[in-house]
């Protein structure tokens, strides 16, 4: 295959399975006997951490489904397990988190990866030390390159992900691939933030900290676009238009109307319309966070002003363009527009998402537009919606048509108050993996066997935040499945 028309689609295209057997890692056969762990051996385990281990043993006693028990042993210590490379830089912790079976660090799944674990961290002081690493490592990431949505663990290395070599933009060294993402500079703020709220531990958020908060804001400032397109482009060969921007780069043309603009979806595919609405809403949520450090923490009045001044800026702009009417359901929440009247109704599994807006703390569940948009968004009028023989669930155009991704099943299930909805969401979780123990990128609607991805941190351990969310507000749900 030429290089150049090698990108991460067409390398996890290649992993989507007729029989999903023919994915699976040789340590990982599905004619191994039922419910036997498929965790790595102690020794071999990346991290181990004796809160999580016993936060597994004893939510799994208290499953009553064998089977549920055993993805959820096996799905939530996954990132530790088998993702993360724990070390030290300038004498601070600094840990890589890849994704699986990328070799590179990703700011969004990484923040995502880890995140369950922060209920644990006030009973393993080396796990608060593993997760500071992570802070600290996405602080220099944010620094060398405030666009770029992957790294790669040597932040020296000017050898990008294989697919990213050929790519026209503006590569830095240690960037993986460069696709600007609203979300990507969202998500290590959310994990940042909680971090402090969990720990009360302040060290990570030093100067340097401090500098990529400044770079945080200068980025989103710029991305609204109100004097030029700014310095980002990004132009990549390949058979996937979704691949590459358009206009030489800078992305369909949009209207500045206080929004930030994105290249690219949480998918890593491009926009077709630059504003990005559930971006922009976990945005104003990052710029909050963001206003309440600076000022409690660095003391840096000033900036935090000015975090408050954007959130309150972009906050009126969704309130005055993101809520549209659909033909058939009415009013609702676009997934992305263009402030010239045009929008895209649909919504995506990668979170953020408009299911997922609840989750990342964008608006709550009982909000009546969100409650408007979810119905849409799990209905037959949103696009990417399939429903079949083995489950229904949101999948979107980076995998493509009938690939529901478990992702979206999950969210739904962490975006309802009904307990019908979770306990449905949780067999067809259960029916998904195919016999691996694991969850997946996507699997067909009508046969979990064809799936992506077998090796995929985030879904696995989000997963397990749901298992471990249930057991403390829905015990009673659990013992339904």
């Amino acid at each position: 295959m030429d290089k150049n028309r090698l990108s991460r689609r067409t390398v996890l295209r290649g992993m989507a399975l007729s029989a999903g057997a023919a994915s699976l890692p040789s340590a990982i056969s599905i004619a191994q006997p039922a419910f036997q762990s498929r965790r790595p051996a102690p020794a071999a385990r990346k991290f181990r951490s004796k809160a999580v281990d016993a936060a597994i043993d004893a939510t799994a006693a208290k499953l009553r489904d064998p089977e549920l028990a055993w993805l959820f042993s096996n799905c939530l210590p996954n990132t530790l397990d088998t993702t993360v490379e724990f070390g030290s830089y300038e004498g601070k912790p600094d840990t890589v988190v890849v994704t699986g079976d990328i070799p590179a660090m990703w700011l969004r799944d990484s923040s995502a990866q880890v995140w369950p674990y922060l209920q644990f961290v006030a009973q393993d002081a080396q796990l608060a030390r593993l997760i500071e690493g992570v802070i600290r490592r996405q602080t220099r990431c944010i620094i060398a390159d405030s666009y770029a949505n992957a790294f790669m663990p040597d932040l020296a290395s000017r050898q990008p992900l294989e697919w990213s070599t050929h790519d026209k933009t503006q590569m830095h060294p240690g960037v993986g691939e460069r696709k600007w993402e609203v979300d990507s500079l969202c998500y290590p703020v959310r994990l940042a933030y909680r971090y402090w709220k969990e720990t009360g531990d302040s060290s990570p958020f030093d100067a340097r900290w401090a500098v990529a908060m400044h770079v945080i804001l200068e980025t989103f400032r710029t991305q609204q676009r109100k004097g030029s397109r700014g310095p980002y482009s990004f132009q990549r060969s390949s058979p996937a238009p979704t691949d590459t921007l358009s206009e030489d780069g800078f992305g369909n043309p949009a209207r500045p109307v206080g929004l930030i603009y994105s290249g690219f979806r949480p998918s890593d595919d491009a926009c077709a319309y630059p504003l990005n609405i559930p971006g922009n809403f976990f945005a104003v949520r990052t710029l909050h966070r963001i206003e309440e450090m600076l000022t409690q923490i660095a003391r840096d009045g000033k900036a935090a002003r000015e975090a408050r001044a954007l959130a309150d800026e972009i906050e009126a702009a969704l309130q005055a363009h993101a809520r549209l009417h659909h033909p058939t359901a009415g009013d609702v929440y676009a997934y992305e527009i263009d402030g010239f009247g045009n929008a895209i109704f649909m919504d995506d599994a990668n979170v953020p998402s408009l299911l997922g807006m609840p989750y990342l703390e964008s608006c709550s569940i009982e909000d009546p537009a969100y409650q408007a948009t979810r119905k849409f968004v799990l209905s037959d009028a949103n696009p990417y919606f399939f429903r079949g023989s083995a489950a229904e669930g949101v999948g979107g155009p980076h995998i493509g048509r009938d690939m529901i991704w478990p992702m979206s099943i999950i969210m739904r299930a962490l975006t309802t108050h009904d307990h019908q909805e979770q306990i449905q969401c949780l067999r067809w979780l259960k029916a998904s993996h195919a016999g691996t123990g694991f969850m997946h990128e996507s699997f067909n609607k009508d046969d979990a066997k064809k799936f992506t991805r077998a090796w995929f941190a985030w879904a696995n351990t989000l997963f397990g935040e749901l298992i471990l969310t249930m057991g403390r507000n829905s015990p009673g749900v659990l013992a339904q499945v």
